[in-house]
């Protein structure tokens, strides 16, 4: 079982102003996966408090997983992807440019998408979107890849060829 946490990145959802959907909807999409959620969090759009949050769930809690969702478009107060880069060690850009593929196919506004993924430690970080619906998208595509990544990062010796 890999230990995960969300964390929700909104001004509005910190301050008790918005029901955190998105949030709620990838609790949702876990359940009955091999994915424990151990962490569940809402921040403000402040890079500085985001990148905290990353640090302290991987480094304090042990975080094997962490989806970030919200703050990844274009507005002066998106800052998920900026305070990520400041934590990873190597980013993991297949799982991005896949949910900006899947999600392309219903929008266009998918291409401003700044969402990334990457490398913490042993960690595996992952920016969604903001909205419930993306989010369903987005981890459809990516969930059936999750467990192969997080047991590689876990050092599984296996070759990635073998079933």
């Amino acid at each position: 079982m890999f230990k995960t946490t969300i964390i929700t990145v909104s001004d509005r959802g910190y301050r008790g102003e918005r029901e955190d959907k998105s949030g709620q909807t990838i609790k949702e999409l876990l359940h009955g996966l091999d994915l424990e959620v151990i962490d569940y969090r809402i921040v403000p759009d402040e890079k500085d408090q985001v990148r905290d949050a990353l640090i302290d769930t991987i480094d304090n809690l042990g975080s094997d997983l962490v989806f970030t969702t919200g703050g990844t478009g274009l507005s002066p107060r998106d800052v998920t992807p900026d305070a990520t880069l400041d934590v990873i060690e190597k980013e993991v850009p297949g799982f991005a440019e896949v949910m900006r593929a899947e999600s392309l196919k219903k929008t266009p506004h998918a291409m401003i998408s700044r969402a990334l993924c990457g490398v913490r430690k042993s960690s595996l970080i992952v920016n969604l979107p903001g909205s419930p619906k993306a989010v369903a998208e987005c981890l459809a595509v990516i969930l059936p890849a999750l467990p192969h990544a997080l047991s590689k990062l876990k050092g599984d010796p296996s070759d990635c060829g073998t079933p």
